[in-house]
């Protein structure tokens, strides 16, 4: 890994942003410098950084003008913006040009277009994964409930399903049951999906739910994750397996995603 002394975090909702300022730090990072969304990142980053800026989603120049201003040459995307926010943003006249240019408006080309705007300012947006790949599940990992025959048969036809959507840009979960999709999860997200295939599995419940990164995955704005929110979801909605990919998902609140498999009897494992 290159030796890094300063870094910057544009900073979207959930807990990854805390975890890699965390894990930076850990890892040597002097300095970390934040960008952080209103109604989306936690406030609690503010402590785990040296310098904090709140955005509003669509500012690109004042983001730009906050890492310039601060000497910030190389930075991580991580955490998830709320999808609705993307489309009620109100861009600035730099971020309306970028929008104007993508015929396709999906997470890759969006972010991918932002990547590129912010490498004429000569600030690169590198990989989080140098400090974040500790925390990925490999091969043969698995908490809760022995899968049954019939599970596995569905995480086998769910992965086919999953990655066939993947590269359609539609999304990157599926539920199944008994060999058929019941949701495909599209803009709503993977919680959302997760809760609409629940629905639709029966009063026994038991769907399986398979979660896949997409191939030439861009992983500079996109780090696939799930924690211990995942797993609440899969027992309120009767979901009884989520299988992911070895090497490709972070796992984030490790101890309490354990204790909750091992309580609602849910079983999450690689595949």
């Amino acid at each position: 890994m290159t030796a890094v002394d300063s870094i910057g975090i544009i900073a979207g909702n959930r807990s990854l942003p805390l975890l890699f300022a965390r894990q930076a730090r850990a890892m040597g990072i002097k300095r970390i410098v934040a960008l952080a969304f209103e109604n989306e990142t936690d406030p609690q980053l503010a402590a785990l950084v040296d310098d904090i800026v709140w955005l509003k989603v669509g500012q690109l120049t004042k983001m730009i003008d906050a890492f310039k201003d601060r000497g910030i040459k190389q930075c991580v995307m991580l955490g998830q913006i709320a999808p609705r926010n993307l489309f009620d943003i109100r861009p600035d006249l730099r971020a309306l040009g970028v929008l104007l240019k993508i015929k396709e408006k999906n997470a890759h080309t969006v972010f991918g277009a932002l990547i590129d705007e912010l490498r004429k300012d000569d600030i690169e947006v590198i990989e989080a994964l140098p400090w974040l790949r500790p925390i990925m599940p490999g091969v043969g990992f698995h908490f809760g409930p022995k899968l049954t025959d019939e599970q596995r048969a569905d995480v086998a036809f769910g992965l086919k399903m999953a990655k066939e959507i993947c590269r359609l840009e539609i999304g990157q979960s599926v539920v199944v049951k008994d060999g058929a999709v019941l949701a495909v999860e599209g803009f709503e997200g993977t919680d959302n999906c997760l809760r609409r295939g629940g629905e639709l599995s029966g009063n026994d419940r038991g769907a399986v739910a398979v979660k896949v990164a997409r191939d030439k995955h861009d992983t500079r704005f996109d780090v696939p994750c799930m924690g211990a929110r995942t797993i609440q979801v899969c027992a309120e909605a009767g979901i009884s397996v989520l299988a992911f990919e070895p090497g490709m998902t972070l796992l984030l609140d490790r101890e309490e995603v354990e204790q909750l498999c091992k309580k609602h009897k849910v079983a999450l494992t690689t595949v």
